[in-house]
């Protein structure tokens, strides 16, 4: 699974990366690391608005939910049943590109996984890059909020992803540059499921 990224890259960086521009340049702090389960906002593309970096809930709300418990099970989406499960169905067409330039797992040193390692993990060839996403907008019906948000998809772990998340053996999708045009436009979600994926490097983190 994914649940903590990393993205500390300078906000011109990421622009000059993605060809966008903030529309809340100051919501954006620079993180060295990013813990799903604090549900913070962080820099997404649209599929609707491409030119528009913008930030959104991690932990995707669907638009029926009667209220936003349901986040700390929608951080990630698996792409085999994405579009089956009822949280997600109805967002599987609605694409984004999920701005990192790091992610972090931990390798399990023993059966029960009292003793880990923890790993960065990074593209070889892109320095800022982009999971796949899909994204909800839920109104809080409590205080008629408009929340945005989104979920990562995971997929099966290649060799490399199987030997550190050696319990799940899952692992982020990772877009290559010259497919998030193809995922923003709706690309099957079936053609971003390993063996899809891109050369990640590891290095331990202590």
């Amino acid at each position: 699974m994914c649940y903590r990224t990393k993205l500390n890259s300078k906000l011109s960086e990421i622009e000059k990366a993605f060809e966008g521009r903030f529309i809340e340049p100051d919501a954006y702090t620079p993180m060295e690391e990013i813990n799903a389960f604090t549900f913070s906002k962080t820099p997404v593309i649209t599929d609707e608005n491409r030119g528009e970096i913008q930030m959104y809930n991690w932990g995707l709300i669907p638009f029926w939910a009667k209220d936003d418990k349901i986040r700390k099970m929608t951080l990630n989406a698996k792409i085999e049943t994405v579009d089956e499960k009822p949280a997600f169905r109805n967002s599987v067409n609605n694409r984004c590109l999920v701005i990192a330039d790091g992610y972090y797992e931990w390798q399990w040193l023993d059966p029960a996984g009292k003793n880990k390692q923890k790993y960065l993990l990074l593209p070889k060839e892109q320095e800022i890059f982009a999971f796949a996403g899909i994204y909800s907008s839920w109104k809080d019906p409590g205080t008629n909020e408009l929340v945005n948000s989104y979920s990562i998809l995971t997929t099966e772990a290649n060799e490399l992803m199987s030997k550190i998340h050696n319990n799940k053996k899952r692992m982020p999708v990772v877009l290559r540059k010259e497919d998030r045009k193809h995922w923003l436009e709706g690309k099957d979600v079936e053609s971003f499921a390993f063996p899809y994926e891109v050369e990640l490097t590891a290095r331990e983190v202590s």
